[in-house]
Order: structure tokens, then sequence, then C-alpha cells
């Protein structure tokens, strides 16, 4: 909780271009998350094996709003559209059957499927496992630690969006 912004305070304090800079801005998101991650997995005291956490990140800059998100967490915003409040998505899920997760959870040996019910009917959403084991059943493409799931391609980097502030 308080390694992330951090880590992210530190790399943009280099060099304030990251901030206009869309692709050094993005480049060292996904960097100060991996880091994060890696800094989770080392510390013995914190058990990854099974275990890890999703995150949404918002970067407020003038006239941008930028959102780094790594798992099922969301960011919101309200907006007056004509005359109306309406919520804007910052972020969107990563979830294992979504063409892009699924694709690289399937290349690194993973497995995709629900659980399974009492007549072998899925039940519940769309899971991670290991091939041929039913661990770990995360229920989410990307996340800190969880270091079981990322032996089949579940990752700590975060998608990135930009929104204007109007």
């Amino acid at each position: 909780r308080s390694n992330l912004p951090s880590n992210l305070n530190k790399a943009l304090k280099k060099t304030r271009k990251y901030i206009r800079d869309k692709k050094t801005l993005n480049k060292t998101m996904k960097e100060v998350f991996i880091k994060t991650n890696d800094d989770l997995c080392k510390d013995y005291s914190v058990d990854t094996q099974f275990s890890g956490s999703t995150c949404v990140t918002i970067i407020l800059t003038k006239n941008k709003i930028i959102s780094g998100n790594a798992g099922d967490s969301r960011a919101v915003m309200g907006r007056k559209i004509n005359g109306e409040w309406k919520s804007i998505d910052l972020s969107h899920d990563q979830k294992p059957n979504n063409p892009g997760e699924k694709e690289r959870i399937l290349a690194h040996g993973g497995r995709i499927e629900a659980y399974k019910d009492e007549n072998g009917g899925d039940f519940g959403p769309p899971r991670v496992w290991l091939k041929y084991e039913d661990v770990p059943g995360l229920a989410l493409s990307r996340s800190f630690g969880d270091e079981v799931a990322a032996s089949v391609g579940t990752i700590s980097e975060p998608e990135i969006e930009y929104f204007d502030i109007t």
C-alpha cells in the first residue's frame, strides 16, 4: 500500500517530463508497478505464493487524469454531461477471459475455466489455474504477488489510460 506511491514519487521526481511525455510516463509506470511487485515477492515476511492484491493508481495533472490498473480494482469519476451527472470508468478490469489476457495466460501454460458445480457445470467467473492442478483459481489476470498465478502468465504490469479534465 505504501511502496507503490513511494516508488512512483521517486521515479516521477527524477524528471518532470514524465508527466508531459505519454510514452515515457507509460514506461515509468509499468517499471514502478513491476518493481513494487518484485519487492513484495522478495519480502519473506509476506506470503505471496497464493495471495496478492489488485491496484488502481490515479495521477492528476493540470488537464489529465492518468489511471494505472493491475487487476479488478476500479476507479470511477463523475462528469456532468448535458446537465446530467454520469459515472465514467477510469479503469477496466483485467479478467482471464478478456482476449489479450487469455492469450497470454494460455501461452504461459495456464488454464482458464470457472469452478465446477457438483454436476460439472460452470459456477462463477472464469479463473486462472495451473494446467494440471486446481490452483490458484484467481478470478483476475493481473495483480501484485500471487506468485503461483504469475507462473502461468498473470502479471503486475498496469493498463494505463488517459482522460481529459474539462
